[in-house]
């Protein structure tokens, strides 16, 4: 796949992309993904985790069966929230969306870049639009986890493009499998946020994903964020199994 003849050629976007602080700390850059059928058992999970972790993901199943109040729910507890919902739509509907989510005050939340440039290029302008504390940073999905690459002997051609697409539109940065990582860098430099979900330890197994890395393979390819769900949700003892990601991202 080669999408870069949709890049803007020589354009900038004409402001800074909006989104919080990169982070400077290794507790900072774990996101656990809150990937339960409810509230209740979500919760339960961060009241568990405590101070141990600043970051949550609400996805789709999350997000569909509790809505606005368990963001809220987790906005009081002081947790920083990444809403996972991969808006992919036309380009009116996206930013119309993206207006409706701003009210929830989360910090990022995702849209697919292969939406198209004038998609991207309309919610990155209502991303920058909005007053500061309202607007998300914008994380273009390159390729999920779960895919396998189109051309296995150019594994990550397809996610480097998309990856240029976003950055030219003016989003915050990236979704894109920690294997990815290095080539996205060498591609595109440190400019976007980079977010790598798929996170696995040696011991644990793939189950559903393909594109998988440990914490160390993301944090050395040049990941601001990563997102692990299992790993810690699934664990005999979710603080010990977030300590040591946590440790590993030092």
């Amino acid at each position: 796949m080669n999408l870069v003849s949709q890049t803007p050629s020589g354009t900038t976007p004409p402001m800074a992309p909006a989104g919080p602080e990169r982070p400077r700390e290794a507790r900072e850059r774990l996101i656990v993904a809150l990937d339960y059928p409810s509230g209740g058992e979500a919760l339960a999970l961060v009241d568990r985790l405590g101070e141990e972790v600043i970051w949550y993901k609400v996805g789709m199943e999350l997000f569909y069966a509790e809505g606005a109040p368990l963001v809220h729910a987790l906005t009081a507890r002081g947790k920083r929230l990444f809403l996972d919902l991969k808006l992919h739509d036309i380009p009116n509907t996206m930013s119309s969306a993206l207006r409706s989510l701003s009210r929830l005050k989360v910090g990022l939340t995702t849209v697919h870049v292969p939406a198209g440039r004038e998609a991207l290029l309309a919610v990155a302008a209502v991303a920058r639009s909005l007053p500061p504390g309202e607007a998300p940073g914008l994380l273009g999905v390159t390729r999920l986890t779960s895919l396998p690459a189109p051309d296995p002997e150019r594994p990550w051609d397809d996610v480097v493009s998309l990856a240029g697409l976003a950055a030219a539109c003016g989003l915050y940065g990236w979704i894109a499998p920690a294997p990815a990582a290095r080539p996205l860098r060498a591609a595109h430099g440190a400019g976007p946020a980079l977010i790598c979900p798929g996170i696995r330890l040696p011991e644990n197994d793939r189950a559903d994903q393909v594109a998988v890395g440990t914490p160390e393979d993301a944090r050395e390819g040049g990941a601001d964020w990563i997102v692990v769900g299992r790993p810690i949700t699934q664990a005999v003892d979710p603080t010990a199994a977030a300590r040591d990601v946590i440790r590993r991202l030092a």
